[in-house]
């Protein structure tokens, strides 16, 4: 017969959670520790230029013939302890500010999932995710800490060591300040290449974790059908293709830095040229000429100091190309809009009376709402029906059959009686047997079977008949999604008397394509039509 859906009110869908900003929700966290790490490479800095002058002054004297005060000596050597101890103060300081990022990162990354729709949590890249986890907290910490604070100590660190150049010459000073320009201008240049190398190196290591993270899953049927040797080329060709593309980002990388070495090292060949003109007396250079030895020494150890944030920016530059790619996958991982499955208008409006046992089969085209119809019964997706006087399928009554059903690590036996409490030890025997899981070659051992965390050694049959085994034993209300589409003739068949038997006792709802199972339904929703549904019993 067909029966028209009530017109109701339809529940209101959960509002998606606003979008996702890892860039902003990271800053907060780095504020402090990158306050304090620039406050250490300042004192770091400052440290460096008065070991510096000192030893300039030391040093000169020493070859001038002078007399050394040993309070320079001191002052000298307390300088350097105290460059080296605001150096190591900033290397951790550095580390427990990324650390601090990169934790308090995955701490929302994983408030984010858990508030996810199950459906949209299901549609996410199992190596995407993966991914993002591990690798894209440390990238944007790198990115929000290290990075910032090089690029920060670029403005400052020049700008001290050429005030303390002013102080012996101005003009040694300009020129070091005259390649700046040139420098930045290939920052900048360089910048947009590492930053698309970045990207697609991201993209690549993104479609390896996703490619190995299917071969874990599926690795019982890989072995089962012998294509161990074809799905290693499969997976080297994508490990070339990534290294590939990381050895192109640190190719650019240390030519970046190679031209800053080569821009520093010009100048102070220049400063030196210059210097010893001066005091050879071969030229007369403003600035260069007429100088004490050790305020040309001076010069020279303040040289190197004006370039090496430099350096250390160029050394971090691809930390920002990594850190912004690592940001955008996150954001678009974790800010995706809740996946709306493509289902019957009808659906929304439907109320039904579900029997207090029987089979019950919702059937209909992929993309017809039968599992959708299935995840709204058990509560797992907003928009369920809760009609008086309909059977009630309170979550704590129900057991959830499906290809992703939870299996923990630990036995067979374990599984299968997980959540269940004490069974007796041939009611699990039986239960097994029943549905082909002490006849498998790929789970040897029976009952003592070990199973990964995760059930990462199963194929998707075998969770299934898991599931099926464990809804058996639970005396629940049994809803399974596809309960009989990866299985073989025989299992299925098996399955099938199993889900038979249950619904003599228990209410069984199934969404399935499997004809014979919908033939042995006592009572049938058809949702092949977008205007009704039919239900035959």
């Amino acid at each position: 017969m067909t029966i028209a859906a009530v017109p109701a009110p339809s529940p209101e869908l959960a509002s998606a959670p606003p979008s996702f900003d890892a860039l902003s929700a990271a800053g907060r966290v780095a504020r402090p520790g990158l306050r304090g790490l620039l406050a250490l490479q300042a004192v770091r800095t400052a440290l460096r230029l008065g070991f510096a002058a000192t030893a300039a002054m030391a040093a000169g004297r020493l070859v001038m013939g002078g007399t050394v005060d040993p309070r320079l000596i001191a002052g000298m050597i307390a300088l350097l302890a105290a460059a080296c101890l605001a150096g190591f103060a900033a290397e951790r300081m550095q580390a427990s500010a990324e650390n601090a990022v990169s934790t308090r990162l995955r701490a929302l990354a994983g408030e984010r999932l858990s508030a996810m729709p199950a459906r949209q949590l299901q549609s996410l890249s199992t190596g995407a995710l993966i991914v993002s986890m591990q690798r894209h907290p440390e990238s944007i910490a790198a990115l929000l800490v290290g990075h910032r604070a090089a690029t920060v100590m670029m403005a400052a660190g020049p700008l001290l060591a050429a005030v303390a150049l002013c102080f012996v010459s101005w003009q040694a000073a300009l020129l070091v300040i005259c390649l700046t320009p040139v420098m930045i201008l290939f920052f900048a240049l360089v910048g947009n290449a590492i930053r698309r190398r970045a990207d697609a190196q991201e993209r690549a290591f993104g479609r390896l974790a996703g490619q190995f993270a299917d071969r874990v899953r599926t690795l019982p049927t890989i072995l089962a059908n012998h294509a161990t040797a074809t799905e290693e080329a499969k997976l080297g060709q994508r490990l070339e293709g990534y290294a590939d593309k990381t050895i192109g980002l640190l190719r650019i990388a240390f030519a970046n830095a190679g031209i800053i070495d080569f821009f520093a090292s010009l100048s102070i060949a220049i400063l030196a040229i210059l210097l010893g003109l001066g005091h050879l007396k071969l030229a007369t250079i403003p600035g260069f000429s007429n100088l004490e030895l050790w305020q040309s020494l001076f010069i020279l150890m303040i040289a190197p100091e004006y370039f090496a944030p430099f350096r250390r920016f160029s050394e971090q530059y691809h930390a920002k190309a990594e850190g912004l790619a690592a940001a955008a996958a996150l954001d678009r991982l974790l800010g995706a809009e809740p996946v709306t499955p493509r289902t019957s208008p009808v659906l929304d409006r439907l109320r039904l009376t579900l029997p207090a046992h029987g089979l019950v089969a919702i059937v209909g085209p992929s993309g017809s709402g039968k599992s959708t119809l299935l995840r709204r019964l058990a509560g797992l997706e907003p928009g369920a029906i809760p009609t008086p006087g309909t059977h009630s399928l309170a979550a704590k009554e129900i057991a959830w059959v499906s290809t992703d059903a939870y299996v923990p690590e630990g036995t067979l036996s374990e599984a299968i009686s997980w959540n269940a409490g004490a069974l007796d030890q041939s009611r699990l025997e039986n239960a097994a047997r029943a549905i082909g899981l002490l006849d498998d070659a790929l789970l040897p051992g029976g009952l003592d079977a070990r199973l990964d965390k995760g059930g990462a050694n199963l194929s998707g049959g075998q969770r299934l008949r898991i599931a099926v085994a464990r809804a058996q034993l639970s005396g629940r209300t049994l809803l399974a999604d596809e309960p009989t589409a990866k299985l073989d003739r025989g299992t299925a068949e098996s399955v099938r008397r199993m889900l038979l038997e249950i619904s003599g006792a228990r209410l069984v709802v199934v969404a399935t394509h499997d004809r014979d199972l919908a033939a042995a339904a006592a009572v049938m929703i058809d949702l092949t039509h977008d205007d009704t549904v039919e239900v035959a019993a």
